[in-house]
C-alpha cells in the first residue's frame, strides 16, 4: 500500500510566528527540524500500519524545507518547485491514501498563521460557492486521482474546519490556537508520538474511505487582499472581474483550478 504524506509547517507543534516559517530566520532552522520530525512520525506510523511505500511531499513555501538527511530512509522525498500538482505531487503515482501533516486553517480563520496558498494575495477562495483552505482544495485534487485523505494534523481550528470535509478521517491535534500568532502547543516529542499513533490507526481505515470529488465544471471565486492584485490577475484571459477584489474563473477540473491558483500566486510576487 502506497501512502503520500504532504507536509506543511504552520500546523507543526511549537510553530506560532511567521519568522519560524520563512527561511533566513534563525527560528526557521529549528522549525524545519520539528517539521522533519513530524514527517518521520507519520512515515513510521504508516509503515507500522502496513504501508509498503511512502512518498513525502515537502509542501511549504519553496518546497525545500525538510532536512533530507534526517528523513526516514524508507521514504522517498518530493522536493522543489514548480510542480503542477504542487502540495499534492505524488498522488498521481497510484497512492492509496494521503496524510496531511502540519497543515493550517484557511485564510481569515482563527488558526495559527491561517492563510490559503498565499497570504499576501488571497483573502478567500471559493469552489462552487464553498470557501476552502489548502486541505480542502488539495483534498479535492487528490479525489480526482481516486485517493482519499486518511489523516490530518495541525491546530484545533484546522481540525474543526477540515475534519467534516473528509469521511472518517483520523486527526492529530498538535496545538490549541489562541490567535494568529499564539497557541498552547504539545511538545515536539509529544506531537510526534500523537502523529505516529494516528498514522498507524489511519492505515486500518483506508479501505473504508471515499475520496472527495467536486463535480466539474469548477467555478472558482477568488477574493484578493487588494484591488491591485485583482487588477493583475484579471490579465489572465479567462478571468471574469466580479468586483474590485473578486474574480471568477471556470475550469474543467480541480487539477486545472490548482494550476491557475498557483500561477496567480507566482504572479503576485511582482507586486511585493
Amino acid at each position: 500500500m502506497k501512502i503520500l504524506i504532504s507536509v506543511d509547517i504552520e500546523g507543526v507543534a511549537g510553530v506560532s510566528h511567521s519568522e519560524q516559517v520563512r527561511s533566513g530566520n534563525p527560528e526557521y532552522e529549528q522549525a524545519r527540524r520539528w517539521m522533519t520530525a513530524e514527517a518521520n512520525a507519520a512515515i513510521d506510523g504508516a509503515f507500522a500500519g502496513g504501508a509498503t511505500e511512502v512518498l513525502v511531499n515537502d509542501s511549504h513555501g519553496s518546497f525545500r524545507n525538510l532536512i533530507l538527511q534526517d528523513i526516514d530512509a524508507r521514504a522517498h522525498i518530493i522536493t522543489g518547485k514548480p510542480r503542477s500538482l504542487s502540495m499534492m505531487s505524488g498522488v498521481e503515482q497510484q497512492c492509496q491514501a494521503v496524510f496531511m501533516v502540519g497543515y493550517h486553517a484557511k485564510s481569515q480563520e482563527a488558526g495559527v498563521l491561517a492563510h490559503t496558498i498565499n497570504s499576501f494575495a488571497f483573502r478567500h477562495i471559493r469552489i462552487n460557492g464553498q470557501a476552502l483552505g489548502e486541505a480542502g482544495l488539495y483534498g479535492a485534487l487528490a479525489g480526482e486521482y481516486h485517493t482519499p485523505v486518511a489523516l490530518i494534523t495541525g491546530d484545533d481550528q484546522f481540525i474543526a474546519e477540515t475534519a467534516p470535509l473528509f469521511d472518517q478521517v483520523k486527526t492529530a491535534q498538535t496545538k490549541v490556537a489562541h490567535g494568529f500568532a499564539s497557541c498552547t502547543s504539545l511538545s515536539p516529542k509529544a506531537a510526534c508520538e500523537r502523529i505516529r499513533q494516528a498514522a498507524h490507526e489511519a492505515m486500518a481505515i483506508i479501505p473504508k474511505l471515499r475520496p472527495v470529488v467536486i463535480a466539474a465544471p469548477i467555478v472558482c471565486e477568488i477574493e484578493t487582499q487588494t484591488p491591485g492584485q485583482a487588477d493583475l490577475f484579471a490579465q489572465w484571459p479567462t478571468v471574469e472581474r466580479v468586483s474590485s477584489t473578486t474574480l471568477r474563473v471556470r475550469a474543467a477540473s480541480m487539477y486545472e483550478t490548482i494550476r491557475i491558483l498557483n500561477c496567480f500566486s507566482a504572479m503576485s510576487f511582482m507586486l511585493r
